[in-house]
């Protein structure tokens, strides 16, 4: 197990861990999470030996190899398939000392080797991997040269993830994934067979792929046990707790300090008042945690515009002579919340930098409002920020005129108060820079606003922000996003791109999760619909039942799940000549999360027949 003992570290004098203490199981997954600037990734550089600890210890199985995503993949002309065999190292040094070995002996041995380690099914799991995080099976024989920045750091994460190290650090892997690749990650860490832990701030991750999460926050660290709800729930318990014998020992340290002040003076009452004097002084103060200053983003409200504000017919687009979608009748008006789903390569930026303007319309036509005004936020804009400048200097370029005291206003609207107003942009973290390439976009009040993956680097707190402002937000939004909780609270259309078009799509993102997800099946031959009875009321009462069974089964089975990770929290667990259990209990784990999406689709799937049967 990955133990952590009385740990403190500093940066520059300041104090960023004090006396952390935790324990993390051997084959358990556990999310690490905190508001920005905790220390998190700085954790994980201690955890790897790359920095000094003023004091304390953390103690690592020996033997235990330890994997993370490097900051980049060469720009080579090695091939994304063969970058990731080369990271199983001793794979390939076996490989390599087969090709000249002549000693009969070392030959057997190296060949046993090669069948212990499953040497030859190797090249299947890696195209496996890089498949699921997006790349086809073309693109897997390409050079690394031939990619971005953004999509090596997906070959590194495949990398990392076939080379299968005992304990995963994996630091926002979501940031360069898209929705597909976000879901087909969640679904591979619950199966990983090792040690994880991950840094993130994607709820739907937490609640799906892991088992515990690690808080830090006040240079301490607390385990909890259970997904991401389930501690959020839990800490606000304790904090009520807390917050409740605060308030009781407030009462008490008053009603002692009332008899000492009455009675001090009196020899009669003043052993009584000695006595109680003490009492005050023995007493330990009960402290609540303080609550950080509530994140805010501040959208200025458009002025109403005559709907739509953006209408599309037969419209196409493209580069060149290159078409990428065709056949374009859509509308937007400015109360719309639409989220574009579709994999990657099918046209959502495209069709992103059409409506923004950033591409002109091939065929058909686009008509906008005369008056509209279009806010755009991609990644690509945050790391073209001036990083020798200051927030307040990027708005002193645009609005001059306002002032400093306004633009001040602005910049802490988006929780850039006034330290981080005069801090150069390269020495901000990457939520702060994020916020600042936000309030940009918003300046000007648009009345559609384009946000592609607006919460990358944003912590947990900055993502709630974001889905209260844009729902309190005045004009329109369209969102492409791999956060599905940020999806699910925000849109309320779907459009899919997909095959060169975009149409709306009509189920919801748990059945496009589910989509996503399902292994393809070859299609039945389609067969004629029969004519559907009207159901009789006993049929009704018939799926009612059936749905609250369905509830009831997913239930009991989130109940297991919480019953298995208290279990897999128990360190006598990890002792020596128990691994054989231990993998059982991670092996049921499994299956239980497994059952647990299953069962969320009969549900669902049951609650869909009863409204079409009570809408009949």
């Amino acid at each position: 197990m990955l133990r952590i003992t009385d740990l403190s570290y500093s940066i520059d004098g300041r104090s960023l861990i004090e006396n952390a203490t935790a324990v993390i199981p051997t084959g358990h997954k556990v999310g690490l999470v905190g508001r920005n600037g905790t220390g998190k990734t700085t954790l994980f550089k201690m955890i790897r030996g790359e920095l000094i600890l003023d004091t304390g210890n953390i103690e690592i199985p020996r033997g235990w190899k330890i994997g993370g995503v490097s900051q980049e993949v060469p720009g080579n002309e090695v091939s994304l398939i063969d970058t990731v065999l080369m990271a199983d190292k001793e794979r390939h040094a076996l490989l390599a000392e087969a090709e000249t070995a002549t000693d009969p002996a070392r030959i057997a041995d190296i060949q046993t080797r090669l069948a212990d380690i499953d040497a030859w099914s190797a090249e299947a799991r890696a195209a496996s991997i890089l498949k699921g995080l997006g790349f086809t099976d073309e693109e897997q024989r390409m050079p690394c040269s031939a990619f971005s920045g953004g999509w090596r750091m997906r070959v590194a994460l495949a990398a990392v993830l076939f080379s299968e190290p005992d304990l995963l650090l994996l630091d926002e892997p979501t940031n360069y994934l898209d929705l597909e690749g976000a879901l087909w990650l969640e679904a591979y860490l619950v199966k990983y067979p090792h040690t994880v832990l991950i840094v993130s701030h994607d709820r739907e991750l937490l609640n799906r792929s892991v088992g515990g999460i690690l808080h830090l926050e006040d240079k301490k660290l607390t385990y909890y046990t259970g997904p991401y709800d389930s501690f959020a729930r839990q800490r606000a318990e304790k904090r009520m707790l807390m917050a409740s014998a605060a308030k009781k020992q407030d009462a008490k340290r008053a009603h002692l300090q009332a008899f000492v002040d009455r009675f001090k003076a009196k020899a009669s009452k003043a052993k009584q008042a000695q006595s109680r004097v003490k009492m005050l002084e023995k007493m330990e103060t009960i402290r609540v945690p303080e609550d950080a200053a509530r994140t805010v983003f501040t959208f200025p409200k458009p002025e109403e515009l005559s709907p739509p504000i953006i209408a599309t017919e037969a419209a196409a687009v493209g580069y060149g002579n290159l078409i990428v979608l065709h056949d374009l009748n859509l509308r937007i008006d400015q109360d719309d919340r639409i989220a574009l789903l579709g994999r990657n390569g099918e046209g959502k930026s495209t069709l992103s930098k059409m409506l923004s303007g950033r591409l002109e319309v091939a065929r058909g036509k686009m008509v906008s409002s005369n008056k509209l005004r279009i806010g755009f936020f991609a990644q690509h804009q945050v790391d073209e920020l001036r990083v020798e400048e200051t927030p307040l200097q990027h708005l002193l370029r645009i609005r001059a005129e306002e002032g400093q005291a306004k633009l001040r206003a602005r910049l802490a609207g988006f929780g850039l108060m006034a330290a981080q107003a005069e801090t150069e942009v390269g020495r901000l973290s990457g939520g702060q820079k994020a916020r600042l390439s936000l309030l940009l976009a918003t300046i000007d009040a648009p009345h559609l606003l384009i946000l592609d993956e607006p919460t990358n680097h944003l912590d947990i707190e900055s993502r709630e922000a974001l889905v209260e402002a844009l729902t309190a937000y005045t004009g329109a939004v369209i969102l492409v996003s791999h956060d599905m909780h940020l999806l699910s609270m925000v849109a309320d259309r779907l459009w899919l791109v997909k095959d060169g078009r975009v149409n709306p799509y009509e189920d919801d993102l748990q059945a496009y999760r589910r989509m996503l997800l399902a292994v393809e099946k070859p299609a039945d031959k389609p067969k004629p619909a029969p004519k559907v009875a009207k159901p009789s009321r006993e049929d009704i009462m018939a799926l009612r039942s059936e749905a609250r069974k369905c509830e009831e089964r997913v239930k009991k089975i989130n109940e297991m799940r919480d019953k298995l990770a208290k279990k897999l929290a128990d360190p006598a667990l990890y002792e020596d000549g128990r691994k054989g259990e231990l993998e059982t209990w991670n092996k049921k784990y499994a299956e239980v999360m497994e059952g647990l999406d299953r069962a969320e689709a009969m549900w669902i799937g049951a609650l869909e027949k009863l409204e079409k049967a009570e809408a009949a």
